[in-house]
């Protein structure tokens, strides 16, 4: 009798694991892309707990999924091309998605766009394509950790294509298992040799630059955090200013002296000189989060009051004074980064504060300010909400006079524009 309990316990459990496999928790799958297919599928199968990888193609359209339509001179700029890909199927409790990824992004040249090494074409593009949010927001995580790495060794951006999976095609049978067929085949190594550092259970990112001068330190989980995601789509996302932000989670904060509770995320630290000066947990919105920033970088000073309290500077300030004949450029908001005025439409009013003719386009709004008896139309930054002066009609030739304070600014020139991000918001 008790053979035959045994006999059924056993069937069932191996009938619910084998009657269909991409159905229990075990599996998981995910789409890369890193140039020939042929050594990324073997360098995948090669991995513990890798249970199948499968060349093909994918993220193209109007293109026929087959070797000899990708390949086509036309298709080779091609952006609606399709890309080489592998579908990686692995085993979660012998190998993670952190891993793989890991192994993706050091085994090839992720800055490096349309091509590895000497091939060349839209079809050898970096592109990751996920299944879900919990896989989108891991890999995310894990380029932005990889382009510092990057960065410190003087590699560029990052090119690699992070989309939803539509659909994937198998390529064709003499390309499956191509290195194994063909030991002395094309098999180029395009890795760049930078690597993560792992430890148990933590990513062991160097925070040593953390403990010099102020920083922004976002916790977030290794997981999916809808709130996460919500502050950076709603303020880091477009965040420019001067005080670094970097991402973190709770199990890598080494070297670092925080007070608060960093269990809830996410939670946004204020370090100064690697010291929490003061954090938040939890989601904050633009307003908040640039009002505790105000706090953090300006303190009780004239440029705290004028972006906060809707204070005035002094006329002819040293500010002003400074940024009266400042080189060809654009004034930036002190908080936020983001570009407001341009030297080319400044004018000298003789009034003692910064003027021009108008603002970048989308860079502030306007609101009416009937203080101290006065009406009056205020003028705030779209992205900090903070106060920057007010406008009126009596500019130059018929154009308003947007009257600025200098103590809310902050100044780049145009060769530095052209460096850096805000190139693409001018």
């Amino acid at each position: 009798m008790k053979k035959i309990i045994l006999f059924l316990v056993l069937t069932v459990s191996f009938s619910t694991w084998s009657s269909d496999q991409n159905s229990t928790t075990h599996i998981g799958k995910i789409v890369l892309g890193s140039g020939c297919f042929w050594g990324a599928e073997k360098g995948y199968e090669a991995l513990e707990g890798v249970i199948d990888a499968v060349s093909g193609y994918s993220d193209g359209k109007g293109v026929k999924p087959t070797y000899r339509d990708i390949t086509k001179f036309s298709n080779k700029f091609n952006p609606q091309n399709h890309a080489e890909v592998v579908e990686v199927t692995f085993n979660k409790n012998l190998i993670s998605l952190e891993e793989i990824i890991i192994h993706y992004l050091e085994s090839h040249d992720p800055t490096q766009l349309n091509r590895q090494g000497n091939d060349i074409g839209t079809q050898y593009r970096s592109i990751v394509l996920y299944e879900d949010e919990a896989q989108r927001y891991l890999i995310n995580n894990l380029i932005e950790e990889y382009q510092v790495l990057m960065e410190k060794e003087g590699y560029g951006e990052i090119k690699t294509i992070v989309k939803k999976l539509e659909a994937f095609y198998r390529a064709e049978n003499y390309h499956q298992d191509y290195i194994k067929k063909n030991p002395n085949g094309y098999c180029p190594d395009h890795s760049t040799g930078i690597k993560f550092v792992r430890g148990p259970g933590k990513k062991n990112l160097d925070n040593s630059q953390l403990s010099i001068g102020k920083h922004i330190v976002v916790i977030e989980p290794e997981g999916y955090c809808p709130y996460c995601e919500r502050f950076r789509k709603d303020v880091t996302d477009n965040y420019l200013g001067s005080i670094p932000l970097v991402y973190r989670n709770a199990n890598n904060l080494d070297g670092l002296a925080i007070s608060s509770p960093t269990w809830a995320t996410p939670t946004i630290l204020f370090l100064d000189g690697g010291v929490e000066v003061f954090g938040n947990q939890g989601y904050m919105s633009p307003k908040d989060f640039y009002k505790a920033l105000g706090f953090f970088k300006l303190g009780d000073s004239e440029a705290f009051r004028v972006a906060f309290n809707d204070a005035t500077d002094a006329r002819f300030c040293k500010e002003y004074q400074v940024f009266k004949n400042t080189p060809d450029g654009v004034f930036i908001d002190k908080l936020s980064g983001a570009p407001l005025f341009d030297t080319r439409d400044r004018f000298n009013s003789g009034t003692g504060w910064l003027s021009f003719t108008k603002p970048v386009d989308g860079s502030v709004y306007r609101r009416a300010d009937n203080s101290y008896g006065m009406r009056r139309i205020e003028i705030r930054s779209v992205s900090s909400d903070i106060h920057l002066g007010h406008v009126f009609p009596d500019g130059p030739n018929g154009l308003p006079r947007y009257c600025i304070n200098a103590t809310v600014l902050e100044f780049k020139t145009r060769s530095e524009i052209n460096k850096s991000k805000l190139k693409e918001k001018v």
